[in-house]
């Protein structure tokens, strides 16, 4: 029996229209395996969590350049929570002062990838941490 590749959603939340980077990480996960869906830019909290609901994915990855991820994250997870996906694993992507990835940690995002960070990091963070909430389950 095969395990089912892990479903990855990519979102870019508020009001950011670079997307360069998110797109750039959908094809290294795509290339790496990975299912992957891409919501493309200026989406909602809510339509992330529908998004992410609909094609039921593990992990939700953030693409944040705004500055607005300390009010957009917590909408975010707190939209996905109410859709009972409370247990999808979160990831954000941005420039992020070490401060504010503290925070962001605190609250339950599994990792902070800033500017210049490696795909294949990426990939194995997210593997790892699918790994793990597999294994609790």
């Amino acid at each position: 029996m095969t395990e089912r590749r892990s479903k990855v959603l990519v979102a870019k939340p508020g009001l950011d229209g670079h997307d360069r980077g998110a797109r750039m990480v959908v094809r290294a996960l795509e290339d790496a395996g990975l299912e992957v869906y891409y919501t493309g830019i200026r989406q909602t909290p809510e339509q992330i969590a529908d998004a992410a609901a609909e094609h039921e994915v593990d992990v939700v990855g953030l693409s944040i350049l705004s500055g607005a991820h300390m009010e957009l994250v917590p909408r975010v997870m707190d939209a996905l929570e109410k859709r009972g996906l409370e247990s999808a694993i979160v990831f954000v992507g941005g420039i992020i002062p070490e401060v504010d990835r503290i925070a962001l940690r605190e609250m339950g995002v599994m990792a902070v990838f800033g500017p210049g960070s490696r795909t294949g990091d990426i990939d194995v963070a997210i593997r790892q941490a699918v790994e793990e909430r597999r294994q609790l389950a």
